[in-house]
This record gives structure tokens, sequence and C-alpha cells, in this order.
């Protein structure tokens, strides 16, 4: 399910004070929903806004000209499924204690973890138990889809293929079964 303002902006940075600078600028100019701007690791900032798709493209070119060399990464994402906001929130429940299956794709971006999440959800019936976003993993992204197997097959080609299109292929993984205790460290 999406809506008009579920368009986002993903913006790293490989600068903390040009990363400041950007959040000031495009929250001080665009008309934007914050949702995540903070320090990353490997000494990256991160910047996520949400709205409608003008106001994020306009935000984006703004990153682009306040950031200048700082800029990693600026993309936008249009009518962005709901599951991937509760995922990168960190608001997904583990519906069942028994998970049929679960994906691990591993990102070197953000950016490139979002869309990949967002492409697999749109795919096939799966859930997204979450999407870590840069945190105590030097900078990447980190994708967990459950479902049935045969459902994230379907939804991790489309979803690897984008992520390996923009060089940003870490790895992946399709775990059957997963251990209760693999499970409780991917939440």
């Amino acid at each position: 399910m999406t809506n008009a303002t579920n368009n986002i902006g993903v913006i790293e940075l490989a600068s903390i004070y040009k990363g400041f600078e950007v959040q000031d600028a495009i929250l001080k100019n665009e008309h934007v929903e914050k949702l995540i701007a903070r320090t990353i690791c490997s000494g990256k900032y991160l910047i996520i806004v949400r709205g409608e798709i003008a106001d994020v493209e306009s935000c984006l070119e703004r990153a682009r000209e306040i950031g200048g060399f700082a800029i990693v990464s600026a993309l936008i994402i249009t009518s962005v499924n709901d599951a991937v906001f509760q995922a990168i929130a960190g608001n997904t429940v583990l519906e069942s204690a028994h998970v049929e299956a679960a994906a691990i794709i591993e990102t070197f971006s953000v950016a490139a973890a979002i869309k990949a999440a967002d492409i697999a959800i749109e795919e096939a019936d799966i859930d997204i138990l979450r999407i870590h976003v840069a945190m105590a993993i030097g900078g990447k992204g980190l994708v967990v889809l459950t479902g049935n197997i045969e459902a994230l097959k379907s939804a991790l080609i489309p979803a690897i293929d984008y992520i390996k299109d923009e060089g940003m292929l870490g790895g992946y993984s399709l775990i059957s079964q997963p251990h209760d205790d693999v499970l409780r460290e991917l939440l």
C-alpha cells in the first residue's frame, strides 16, 4: 500500500560537517519530512526525507549543490511500499515463531538496500523483517525478508539484479527454516 507522499530521497555523504550543512539547507528550503538524519559508520552522514516527488527532487538537487564533493549517493525512490517505512523505523513484528525462510541482502550503500527492499516487496508476497541502515555495519545496508521460499526466490531476482547493476551488491543468502537464535539476531 502506498500513497502520494511515499516518495523518499536518500542522501549519503562522505563528510559529517557537509551532512549537517546539507540537512540544514534542505530543511530550511524544501517541503519534505525528515525521516533520518545522522552520522553513520565510516565517517559518513545519512539523510532520508519523504514528500511529494517534485519536493523530493528539489531536495536532492539542493543537496547536490550544497554537498558537492561529499555526495556519495543522492537517490529518489518513488511510490515506496509502506512496509519499507516500518522496516526502516524498526517497527516490524515477527508474526510467527515459525519462519519458512529468510533472505538476507547486504549492500554497499543504504540507498541500494532501501531500493532493493522496495523492489522485493512489490515483486512477491513476502514480509520485510528489517532494513538496517549503516549503523555498526561499516556504512552498509542490510535487508532481511521472510516468507515462503519460492516467493523469496521470486523477490530476490529483480532486487539482486538492481543492486548488481548499481555495483552495490555485498552478497545475499537464502536460509530455509532459520534457527530461532538466528531470527532473534536478525531482528
